[in-house]
């Protein structure tokens, strides 16, 4: 009977319509990585919830994944949005430290993207390049003169 119960609710969860709407807005400025094989770590590691370019994965289709997935890459590019660095980035002087501290990519996310485990080597980079990018952000300059 509770399993009948779980299956229902997971069909009737189905019809919310919150994270099914996978199109990816335009990419109106990609952040300046300087290389491609920096950038590349960073597709990996933190363009699925941090730029226009997620890659919808077959469970983010499926209630209540798509809602949790839905939730994160919103919160994700309104802090950091690599795919619109010309417009301010709420949270674009903390991205090197999320690295360094292991908190960005979380480790959820890890467990299904292999590809964004990073090795030391590549965080490195990875933290070195985001460092750069502090100084570039079009809101540096105003936040500069106040």
């Amino acid at each position: 009977m509770v399993v009948a119960g779980l299956a229902g609710l997971l069909v009737v969860a189905q019809l919310v319509p919150y994270g099914r709407d996978h199109s990816n807005p335009p990419v109106t400025q990609d952040a300046p990585w300087g290389d491609q094989q920096v950038r590349a770590l960073a597709v990996a590691a933190c363009y699925d919830c941090h730029s226009n370019e997620t890659q919808w994965r077959w469970y983010s289709n499926v209630a209540p994944a798509s809602w949790l997935v839905q939730n994160h890459v919103d919160e994700g590019r309104r802090k950091v949005n690599f795919s619109e660095w010309d417009r301010p980035q709420e949270e674009a002087d903390e991205l090197a430290e999320s690295v360094l501290e292991g908190s960005m990519p979380p480790r959820s996310y890890l467990l299904l993207h292999r590809s964004a485990d990073l090795s030391e080597s590549e965080k490195e980079q990875l933290v070195a390049a985001l460092r750069a990018l502090e100084g570039q952000r079009p809101d540096r300059g105003d936040r500069d003169r106040e």
